[in-house]
């Protein structure tokens, strides 16, 4: 008899779902892993005769997925979940947001603020991030001390924040911090402009030079609203993109966020080039900014992800919520039934967006050498029932509160529904505090 081979967890599921090939289901199936990485896919027999594991989980009325990768957050902003709610985007940002922002801003509350949205992520089944605020060296601690995988931005914008002063500044401090976490298994970083209208083109040339020489990616909002659009052809006779393409940013390291008001011309721009997008459905349909064109996009072979954006414009970091929108307002907007379906909203929500922030080699489907990065989907309520289609149910009819159980690179961070290594009462305690604070605050 063969000897068996050792794997520290042994996962059986009704169904498996590795994302790649996309649509395929793996009925019966179990996921051996091994130092954090995914060792074994086989039927639920032949892994019970070829793995001696550790901890042995037997699921049948769930389905194992990779973790979902959120592809645009400002977390430390869940602090502000629910303030000035119901205003259009310029209104809620300059006249709400940014005033608050400059009296509570800082390394506690970045902290504070990403370690709620941590627990939140991972009790809805996403594993990793892409995070854009200021504080980023606070911010890549904090994701470390979790065990979160999360891609950090640099920020970048033309006028001084408590993180940076002068442009100079922002751009010595973006460099010490990825200095600092260059090579890291689960922290990684990627600049992160503002937007066309708040950077000016010297720093975007700076930015495009350090993104090529360090290989790292560029996380800008880029044609947010028509509005954006209108006002930088008037101050340049450019739309933002093609400004952007003029300065050298419109290709493969481009993460592209919002995307709502293109045209032909932008959207051949970004298949052309490589420019992934990410889609964030449920900001830009409560700031009313606009209709990202999805299936326009994606037919013409452009990456889609899929992100929140932050609690004050969502007001959730629900990923399985936003991969249902995204399916169902591309149909919409394409008055096309078959657009962008299930199979397509779920890699968008997974391999898409570990395509955009460069980790398709790591995370993002369930293949033999990739990061243990899982979910396991309880199927067995009756909202779930009966499972014609997995792939569907997952998208259609699936909430995060049916996530049971989550890895992050083999470490179980979720089990039964229960935060492993976090005190969601504490968490709760400390959110309150800062809701005291932020009311008390004046504009």
């Amino acid at each position: 008899m063969t000897d068996h081979l050792h794997c520290d967890v042994l996962i059986e599921a009704g169904w498996v779902v590795p994302v790649e090939p996309k649509g395929v289901v793996l009925e019966d199936h179990a996921v051996a892993i091994k130092d954090g990485v995914i060792v074994g896919i086989l039927p639920t027999f032949e892994a019970r005769q070829k793995f001696s594991a550790r901890e042995r989980i037997v699921k049948q009325d769930a389905c194992l997925m990779p973790g979902m990768v959120n592809s645009h957050t400002h977390n430390p902003m869940t602090l502000m979940r629910g303030v000035a709610d119901d205003l259009p985007l310029m209104e809620w940002l300059q006249g709400h947001i940014w005033p608050i922002e400059a009296k509570i801003i800082g390394p506690e509350m970045v902290a504070d603020g990403v370690t709620l949205s941590i627990a939140e992520m991972i009790r809805g089944g996403t594993t990793t991030c892409n995070e854009n605020y200021f504080f980023p060296d606070v911010q890549a601690q904090v994701y470390k001390q979790h065990g979160f995988r999360a891609m950090v931005g640099l920020p970048i914008i033309d006028f001084p924040t408590p993180w940076a002063a002068t442009d100079d500044e922002y751009f010595d401090r973006a460099r010490q911090v990825h200095d600092q976490w260059m090579g890291d298994a689960l922290i990684s970083t990627a600049f992160a402009p503002h937007a066309p209208y708040t950077v000016k083109d010297e720093s975007f040339k700076r930015i495009q030079m350090y993104s090529e020489q360090l290989d790292i990616p560029v996380h800008c909002h880029v044609h947010e609203t028509q509005f954006e659009v209108d006002e930088a052809i008037a101050q340049t006779g450019m739309r933002p993109l093609t400004r952007l393409d003029k300065l050298g940013l419109v290709n493969d390291r481009l993460i592209a966020v919002h995307m709502t008001a293109l045209d032909e011309g932008d959207i051949e721009l970004c298949a052309r080039n490589g420019v992934h997008v990410v889609h964030c459905p449920e900001s830009n349909l409560k700031l009313a900014s606009g209709f990202c064109p999805v299936h326009g996009l994606h037919s013409r072979g452009v990456n889609i992800a899929i992100g929140t954006d932050g609690c004050a414009s969502n007001n959730d970091l629900d990923m399985f919520g936003e991969t249902r929108t995204a399916a169902l307002l591309a149909k919409a907007v394409a008055a096309n039934a078959s657009a962008f379906g299930a199979a397509d909203a779920l890699y968008a929500a997974t391999m898409g967006g570990a395509r955009a922030l460069s980790m398709d080699d790591r995370i993002g489907s369930i293949t033999v050498g990739k990061q243990a990065d899982l979910v396991l989907v309880d199927m067995s309520s009756p909202e779930t029932q009966p499972v014609h289609n997995i792939v569907s149910q997952l998208v259609y009819a699936v909430g995060r509160q049916h996530v049971s159980d989550v890895w992050i690179a083999g470490v179980r961070k979720l089990k039964d529904s229960v935060l492993t290594e976090m005190d969601a009462a504490e968490l709760s305690a400390n959110a309150k505090s800062w809701r005291s604070r932020i009311a008390g605050i004046q504009l």
